[in-house]
């Protein structure tokens, strides 16, 4: 049996609850050794990863992952939140009884690590001294060496974040499985993702990828984080967080905001300023992926990122969508590449949308490892990167990371935006003052659905504040929780909604998008400060045209523009309806909410 103490002494790890804890696993999952790891560490499990094979050399500084091939995303259907009531069931957190779901999972546990070794990571997802540190400490322990890696990239990582904070860590278990035999999408799956949010446990069986393995991230900077943040008075949300900086004026702004799935919130939150504008505005980092936001003693309302890292989809990612992502993930980054093509010859990476497809197939092999030089003909043109191929690498490595986003006092926010996918209706940005319709926008986001999806060509996939896969509590609550933290603040956020995607008849996009985004956001800001006023529209406040910032815009979105200024009645009716029928799902919804619903449809029936 390891010594479990002496490991613990030797590591420096003090903390009497998170050894308790350790010795407790490690007897349960059997683990050969344990391990604790820090950020310092980086370097020999790197080497060890590489002399292993788990790891493969992409270049100077960076390093190929390839996952199970049935293992490549998160699996929302066996992902759950537990907890001891009922009443914390909603529409979309899958919920289950605690009393029910662990001893399931510590009956997979056990002896499950057989052989291995157990690392320990303790982590915080915040940076030390933030008012929200006591709900951002962890200790994941795991029995995969990439899970290590790729959470020093993602989280700080070391002992000094949790000897001094007593029992106030997240307990985090992560055992990968024999993956080649858990039935994944069978009758019999054996793969359990597992938060008990009212106990702050999460318990994860069967993968190793991202999603389901880095449990700092979702599973408690996410769904852990957002029940802690109802019961403890702030919100957590699946929102980017950026700041604009006017050079002219010196004024700064901070902006955050949800966008559902594939609707351009990882390439907003790296966006740089135009080229035509590069010499008025700074665009700063802040994360791409999750906000923790609070009302700070003064009123304000302060937000950070709590991760340490980026996650990003590599897919279509290039010079022209996200130049700042391709900047951060350059040789000698330390960046990990999971899931992408490879070539062990050269050890190039590539991925679908990277920029010209390699016509010298000499070595490539695809994201199972295939040879694609012997591909069948009938398979010749399958994707060399699974879509939901990733990179990994740290805040530090993005060039234009901002310069306070370690500060633990987080920044203000001064606005809150949601951005759907939609081809008609829905304007280029519209401003809403009023905080319960404010809240309302966002429980009413979505992207549109494809017709082979839903079968019905143009209606959302409703996401509220784009947090449906990740709801750790009623939506009723949810929505009443959020009128609460705002309605708190002394100095609110103006909220907004933005659309990059609206459509002509040709079906091409209206709007460049990417880097001239940032020219809606800045007309909100100067609207916020009452610089300008924008028109007055049942669903908002849109812009006039002659008060956005057009300098260096091309001809082609200046014809456009009256169409993207614009609401379309009839199709804001109809999407009333659905409104309507989306919201009647969640039991006991605050009057607030519905009463902004009414408004919207009597002004749009006006």
């Amino acid at each position: 049996m390891v010594d479990v103490e002496r490991t613990l002494d030797e590591a420096g790890l003090t903390n009497p609850h998170v050894r308790e804890y350790v010795a407790h696993w490690a007897n349960i999952t059997g683990a050969e050794r344990i391990e604790v790891v820090s950020a310092a560490d980086d370097a020999r499990l790197v080497q060890e990863a590489l002399d292993a094979g788990e790891l493969l050399p992409a270049g100077e500084g960076r390093y190929y992952s390839r996952s199970y091939y049935k293992d490549t995303a998160r699996a929302e259907e066996r992902t759950i939140v537990a907890t001891s009531n009922e009443a914390d069931k909603g529409v979309y957190n899958n919920w289950k009884p605690a009393a029910e779901m662990k001893p399931k999972l510590v009956e997979l546990m056990t002896g499950a690590s057989a052989g291995k070794t157990m690392y320990v990571i303790p982590y915080l997802m915040s940076p030390k001294g933030s008012p929200v540190e006591k709900f951002a400490a962890g200790v994941e322990l795991t029995d995969n060496r990439n899970v290590v890696l790729q959470m020093i990239r993602m989280a700080r990582v070391g002992v000094e974040y949790i000897n001094d904070l007593g029992d106030s860590f997240v307990k985090a278990v992560h055992v990968t499985g024999d993956l080649e035999n858990l039935g994944q999408g069978t009758p019999d799956d054996k793969r359990y993702f597992v938060t008990v949010a009212d106990e702050r446990t999460i318990l994860h069986f069967g993968s190793s990828y991202g999603g389901n393995a880095l449990l700092g991230k979702i599973a408690h900077g996410l769904r852990q984080g957002s029940y802690d943040g109802w019961k403890n008075g702030f919100l957590v949300e699946q929102f980017m967080l950026l700041g604009i900086t006017d050079k002219q004026t010196g004024k700064k702004y901070n902006i955050c905001g949800g966008f559902p799935s594939a609707s351009g919130k990882t390439n907003l939150a790296m966006t740089l300023a135009p080229d035509a504008l590069g010499d008025r505005y700074y665009v700063e980092f802040y994360g791409d992926d999750i906000a923790w936001i609070w009302v700070g003693d003064d009123g304000k309302l302060y937000g950070m990122n709590p991760e340490n890292g980026v996650f990003g989809v590599a897919k279509d990612t290039n010079e022209k969508t996200n130049p700042t992502a391709i900047d951060s993930i350059v040789p000698g980054t330390g960046a990990i590449f999971t899931n992408v093509a490879y070539n062990p010859k050269t050890q190039e990476v590539w991925w679908e949308g990277r920029g010209e497809k390699p016509t010298d197939l000499d070595g490539w092999e695809d994201w199972k490892g295939e040879v694609i030089a012997d591909r069948a003909p009938e398979h010749a043109d399958d994707p060399w990167a699974h879509p939901n191929s990733r990179f990994t690498t740290t805040l530090a490595n993005v060039p234009n990371v901002a310069k306070d986003f370690e500060d633990p006092k987080g920044v203000e926010i001064h606005g809150i935006i949601f951005g759907g996918r939609t081809r008609d209706r829905e304007p280029l940005i519209r401003a809403i003052t009023d905080i319960a319709e404010g809240v309302y926008d966002g429980l009413t986001l979505g992207a549109e659905a494809t017709a082979a999806a839903d079968g019905l060509e143009g209606v959302l996939r409703y996401d509220p504040m784009s947090m449906r896969p990740f709801m750790s509590y009623s939506e009723a609550d949810y929505a009443a929780h959020w009128l609460e933290v705002i309605g708190r603040a002394t100095t609110k956020p103006i909220f907004a909604h933005v659309n990059w995607f609206q459509r002509g008849e040709d079906g091409r996009f209206l709007w460049p998008g990417y880097r001239e985004n940032l020219r809606p956001l800045n007309w909100l800001m100067e609207f916020l400060n009452g610089e300008v006023e924008g028109v007055q529209t049942p669903v908002g406040i849109l812009p006039k045209r002659e008060e956005l910032n057009l300098e260096g815009l091309d001809e082609q979105a200046l014809a456009d523009l009256d169409t993207l200024l614009t609401i379309d009645v009839p199709r804001w009716q109809q999407e009333m309806g659905f409104r309507e029928k989306h919201l009647a799902q969640f039991d006991g919804l605050p009057e607030e909410i519905w009463e902004a619903h009414r408004r919207v449809a009597s002004a749009l029936d006006a």
